[in-house]
């Protein structure tokens, strides 16, 4: 059978679950049954819409409109709290926003600072998509939201800053997820259970897990951060799991976004089956 094709995301917070596909002996075995390629969030949402890709790391936003995913369980880009990469850059207090421009690369965030705007702070802005760049955002815009390693790495003193995940845990009481694997149903057929998917993307995971201080080594020369804080960043913000106070976060967004019109309906979560549970992989 041909490989299935993986979307990833070219960010710093999916290295963790991209670890057995970047380093090693998995590494070399997992290219016989997989071919990885790496995009912006929203693109990867794209590919498997259109049939491009089998396997993608979507913003939790675009599984509201793509049919015939499943979710591959226990592994997710959510925060318990503070995030730091998700952020809110006005040059005036939230009650005063009109105009937001919006990083063009992730739904789920752009969803959020809506959701967040319109049903927490009672107001309703006009949103813009552009380019993330702080500057030409703030031109002529009140706010921008910036998302990932473009966050991470701005330069936000003397504006108004949210965390949003900070934010929605202040307003609800409930984590943040941001995106996981989504899997199309067509391109399981055949492979039968022995194919072991969800196994692979989450042992991918917790090794990637104990490999935290080579991922931030690696990475701070790339953003211009220090390694230190990379790696608190990636232990101490993003939180990996999709257990079940993260579901229940996720359900609770999707009703929200329903609310203020920005989903048109609430999805049925479907995850991908595990025939061999809590059992590794045999790459």
């Amino acid at each position: 059978m041909p490989p299935l094709r993986i979307s990833a995301i070219s960010f710093l917070n999916t290295a963790p679950l991209m670890w057995d596909f970047e380093n090693g002996e998995p590494a070399a075995l997992l290219r016989q049954r997989f071919d990885v390629s790496y995009t912006i969030p929203s693109r990867c949402a794209e590919q498997l819409k259109e049939g491009s890709a089998d396997i993608g790391i979507i913003p939790v936003a675009a599984y509201t409109t793509i049919p015939d995913l499943v979710i591959v369980p226990d592994v997710a880009i959510a925060a318990k709290n503070k995030v730091r990469s998700i952020l809110l850059v006005s040059k005036v207090s939230l009650e005063n926003i009109r105009s937001v421009a919006t990083d063009d690369s992730s739904r789920t965030s752009a969803a959020l600072v809506e959701i967040f705007l319109r049903k927490f702070v009672g107001t309703d802005p006009g949103f813009t998509r552009q380019k993330p760049d702080l500057k030409t955002m703030l031109q002529w815009h009140d706010a921008a939201l910036l998302i990932g390693d473009p966050a991470l790495q701005a330069h936000v003193a003397g504006y108004f800053v949210y965390d949003l995940a900070e934010e929605w845990k202040r307003w609800t009481g409930r984590p943040f997820v941001f995106a996981f694997w989504a899997v199309r149903k067509a391109a399981l057929q055949g492979r039968g259970a022995g194919a072991n998917v969800a196994q692979v993307f989450q042992q991918s995971r917790d090794n990637g897990l104990k490999h935290i201080a080579e991922i931030a080594s690696a990475w701070a020369p790339k953003l211009g951060l220090s390694a230190k804080l990379i790696a608190e960043y990636l232990t101490e913000n993003v939180d990996y799991s999709l257990d079940v106070d993260n579901l229940e976060g996720l359900q609770l967004f999707y009703r929200y976004g329903v609310e203020c019109g920005v989903f048109g309906r609430v999805p049925k979560l479907a995850f991908l089956e595990q025939p061999i549970a809590n059992t590794a992989v045999r790459l």
